[in-house]
């Protein structure tokens, strides 16, 4: 087993560790908090998290990886320049935390931001270590780190929500994880003087941060921008039926892309540097990405209505066409987290920036119109939005990659053959289910055993790349399992 594909097992073992750790954590407290205190709960969380994400890639962990020669002073500049930012920013929070619960008319906001503010001071610690550790790729580290700190935040939690601490019991135990991932991190790491204040090219780091942080803005407005249009042109409903609906198309990038995406940039980064051929790279990348992401997203599409009702249940089936739409809308996007990875590589994080800048607004516009029709047309307005958005990225990227569109296209080939016998035996399954009158638990599990035989046998009628790569990853499974048992011990 290669370095890159250990590290998606490892990274793929912290994430779902994660998200189990995440489930039980949550159904304990759904039955020790009110709807209410979780209410509050989440905009606590809206609000820090987003200000959180923005200031991280200002100076954080991108820059770290993409870094060629990165010297002990970057390091420390980097945590210098991310540390300052936070602590302003947490300041700026505990200043106006009486002031945002005045503005959603909740006084108990108040003292969940400030105890959240304290994040803030702990994430430049982690996040500096974390980044370090991506670029060495050592994601079984960071793995072991990651859910330590979740088993924290969800023992605090669960123990203050029993103590009656009411909606502040999952924000303390927030702060818990935090503060355990920086301190284990830090005992990992054994490297206190990387934290030593340093301002040594505090230039060229400020200047990457810029693009990098307005990208992460821009992004983290865009994708908050269907749900503030409905709310304000429609109604709370409509937001609560579009949330619901791109939740249920985002269980590929929960299950996929967010395994891929810590070991994208720093794999990716050590091949440019490397001297490697980047398109090469990235054609083969996006030929394993659509060949997974693309029938997966269309077996949903196909599925959707027996998946929201064992999921969400039968009052919510008014969001079917909605996620079929969203789903068909969001094949464009296979190639996506590649994108900002490769402009890094290739020394232009600006045309990151400048690409979003080109797409988003039209798209935002798009969006806006259609909210005027109903939540829809909202959802059938990103068959439009994100292809475009997704082709002038491709645009950018192939300036710099010499890519052409032929090159492109015969590189997505095979994944369209497998896909289209995958979707034909879904759609025969779902025809099938509802004639013979089966039950949506049946025939969504007699529909996932076809779907899953069809993509393989697509897989070796096409000969797709994908086969090799599973074939390695299996055996270097099987490499580490020991070559056999001990043998008994004759008494």
């Amino acid at each position: 087993m290669d370095q890159v594909q250990r590290s998606i097992l490892f990274s793929a073992l912290d994430r779902y560790g994660t998200l189990v750790l995440l489930f039980v954590a949550t159904a304990v407290l759904a039955r020790l908090l009110s709807p209410e205190e979780f209410g509050i709960y989440a905009v606590v969380t809206a609000v820090t998290s987003i200000i959180a994400a923005c200031f991280q890639e200002f100076a954080g962990a991108s820059y770290l990886i993409q870094k060629r020669d990165l010297s002990r002073a970057s390091v420390q500049t980097t945590f210098t320049i991310t540390l300052a930012i936070s602590a302003v920013t947490a300041l700026v929070l505990f200043t106006f935390a009486r002031f945002v619960a005045r503005m959603f008319e909740l006084d108990s906001l108040r003292q969940g931001i400030e105890v959240s503010a304290i994040n803030l001071l702990l994430l430049p610690f982690s996040g500096t270590i974390a980044a370090l550790f991506r670029r060495e790729m050592q994601f079984g580290t960071l793995a072991i780190c990651n859910l330590a700190s979740g088993a924290a935040a969800a023992i605090v939690s669960t123990g203050l929500a029993m103590a009656h601490f009411s909606y502040m019991a999952p924000v303390w135990g927030g702060v818990a994880g935090n503060a355990v991932l920086a301190l284990m991190l830090l005992i990992w790491r054994r490297d206190l003087d990387a934290m030593r204040p340093s301002l040594v090219d505090w230039r060229e780091i400020v200047g990457f941060g810029l693009y990098s942080g307005a990208v992460s803005v821009v992004n983290v407005f865009y994708g908050l921008a269907p749900q503030l249009f409905l709310a304000r042109i429609l109604d709370f409903a409509s937001v609560g039926l579009y949330s619901r609906a791109t939740a249920s198309t985002q269980i590929f990038d929960k299950l996929v892309t967010q395994v891929l995406s810590p070991v994208v940039m720093p794999a990716v980064v050590a091949r440019s540097n490397a001297g490697g051929d980047l398109k090469a790279v990235y054609l083969a990348a996006i030929r394993l990405l659509s060949v997974v992401q693309w029938p997966f997203l269309i077996s949903i599409a196909i599925m959707a209505r027996p998946i929201i009702v064992i999921w969400l249940g039968p009052a919510w089936l008014e969001i079917v066409p909605l996620v079929q739409l969203l789903c068909i809308a969001n094949l464009a996007l296979f190639a996506a987290c590649l994108t900002y990875p490769v402009f890094v590589a290739v020394g232009r994080v600006q045309d990151a920036l400048i690409s979003s800048l080109v797409s988003l607004p039209p798209s935002l516009l798009v969006i806006f119109v259609a909210s005027f029709f109903g939540v829809h047309a909202v959802a059938a307005s990103a068959l439009l939005t994100l292809p475009f958005q997704a082709a002038v990225a491709v645009h950018f990227l192939g300036r710099h990659l010499r890519l052409r569109p032929s090159e492109f296209a015969r590189s997505l080939q095979m994944s369209a053959t497998v896909t289209a016998l995958v979707a034909s035996a879904v759609f025969m399954c779902a025809t099938l289910t509802e004639a013979e009158g089966l039950s949506p638990l049946v025939g969504l599990l007699l529909t996932f055993s076809v779907a899953v035989l069809c993509w393989w046998l697509g897989l070796m009628m096409t000969g797709h790349p994908l086969l090799q790569h599973l074939h390695h990853a299996l055996m270097g499974l099987a490499r580490m399992v020991p070559a056999r048992w001990p043998s008994r011990t004759a008494l």
